[in-house]
């Protein structure tokens, strides 16, 4: 239970330090690739918080390489890392899909990574997507271990 407090206490300090921070920028358009190859949009809701919205085809292991046309939205807090224009965030979202063969996705996942604000209206985003994914047809439904990499390059709209 201690480590569990001290854990939490962390969590509000960093949290606290960062309230006052300003958004790098109001909305982003771009591509993500990685394991999921499409079209990426983000836009800060406030000052630390964002939803990120992934439209695409992503690439997981299913008991043999499994492919989905899927929609990855993600809310995240998003923070400064106080070096320049290196930001970290964390968040979590859904995946809705339908992949090959023949079969509906519904999914969820965590979401964390770092994202870099160039001086131009440009962002690189790194970030790792740990989940959990179901895949679904009229044969039945399987579950299994979903996870996603990817790198983020987007156009920043102030």
């Amino acid at each position: 239970m201690k480590k569990i407090s001290i854990i939490i206490a962390s969590l509000l300090l960093v949290f606290s330090f960062s309230l006052n921070a300003q958004a790098p920028y109001k909305h982003s358009v771009g591509a993500t690739l990685g394991s999921t190859d499409g079209f990426s949009y983000k836009t800060f809701l406030m000052d630390n918080f964002a939803l990120d919205i992934d439209l695409g085809y992503h690439w997981t292991y299913f008991g043999g390489v499994c492919h989905s046309f899927e929609v990855n939205p993600n809310f995240e807090y998003e923070a400064s890392a106080h070096a320049g224009g290196l930001y970290w965030f964390v968040g979590g979202g859904l995946s809705l899909g339908y992949g090959y063969p023949g079969a509906g996705k519904f999914g969820i996942n965590a979401i964390g990574g770092i994202e870099y604000k160039f001086n131009i209206p440009l962002t690189l985003q790194f970030d790792l997507r740990p989940g959990f994914g179901t895949v679904f047809n009229k044969y039945g439904a399987g579950g299994y271990f979903d996870w996603g990499i990817c790198l983020g390059v987007r156009y920043t709209i102030h």
